[in-house]
């Protein structure tokens, strides 16, 4: 686990905190006058951020994920919180018409997004795909029941989910403007009054292509980004993105490399984000449609 330590340095007319928390660079960046105010800040969003983390990381044992996949065919107690993201989880299945799969994580078994030109044979993906299926698990708002040999992995809806709550925290405990980031997924808690807006630096372009990162100002609101410009396999001139689409087993074909979706909560813009890029070519169509601020591969709509 890497190591839960906050640092706090002054920004330009702010306060800056920085930590890791679920595998991510993470940042608060606060208008509050004092380090004093911002330590106290830092140090409950970083509480929140690694709260989240240990209560819902696949990667960590005796949480309440790690419960669900170790059962083994058997029924799980769910408590509240996790019941509302798993309800969460399961609209965005239904939306996307089973693209957005919670149980798509054992996918991992045979992709490898690692830069190489490795790729699995289509037997050993139809294999994996078999303990794929989100409308397989038995859920009833108290008790989830996945088939032996299936698992979850949240870190689709975790991310953001972890910046909402802890800009709710910031927000009760200042009224200066602050800025939530964690891993590129941010909010913001009020409009800046020392500045016209936080200026976000957003990657839109794949590795090796030209694009480098674009500005966005925002004064409200929240940020989420989807896409796929460093994890990819490349095979005899084709590229295949890290994005898979769970009812195949295969990357989403033709997905841009980038959608960053402005909404008012970071939970709403990222499912519209990754809503977007599971539609592949269709992303603009999608977004069009949802009449909301959005970048797409680094260029404003």
């Amino acid at each position: 686990m890497a190591s839960r330590e906050i640092q706090i340095s002054a920004g330009e007319g702010c306060w800056q905190a920085n930590f890791i928390a679920m595998g991510s660079p993470c940042e608060v960046l606060s208008e509050c006058d004092q380090r004093e105010q911002m330590r106290a800040l830092a140090e409950a969003v970083a509480t929140e951020a690694w709260r989240i983390e240990d209560k819902f990381s696949r990667y960590l044992g005796g949480n309440i994920v790690n419960q669900i996949n170790i059962a083994d065919g058997l029924p799980v107690e769910i408590d509240e919180e996790t019941a509302r993201i798993l309800d969460f989880a399961e609209t965005l299945y239904d939306l996307s018409e089973g693209r957005f799969d919670i149980t798509s994580g054992v996918l991992r078994k045979v992709w490898s997004f690692d830069g190489s030109d490795t790729i699995p044979r289509r037997e050993e993906v139809a294999d994996v795909l078999r303990n794929v299926g989100w409308h397989r698990a038995h859920w009833n708002d108290a008790r989830l029941t996945l088939p032996a040999g299936m698992e979850i992995d949240l870190g689709g809806v975790g991310k953001e989910y972890a910046v909402d709550s802890a800009a709710e925290i910031a927000r009760q405990l200042t009224t200066s403007s602050c800025l939530v980031n964690f891993g590129g997924d941010l909010a913001i808690t009020s409009s800046p009054a020392r500045r016209e807006s936080w200026r976000i630096g957003i990657e839109a372009a794949r590795a090796g292509e030209s694009g480098g990162t674009i500005i966005i100002g925002l004064s409200a609101g929240a940020l989420a980004t989807s896409g796929d410009a460093r994890r990819f396999l490349l095979k005899d001139g084709v590229r295949y993105g890290h994005i898979l689409d769970p009812t195949t087993g295969w990357p989403i074909e033709d997905a841009p490399a980038s959608i960053t979706v402005a909404a008012d909560t970071c939970t709403q813009a990222g499912m519209l984000s990754t809503l977007a890029m599971l539609q592949g070519a269709g992303a603009r169509e999608f977004l069009d449609a949802q009449g909301v601020d959005y970048w797409l591969n680094g260029q404003s709509q």
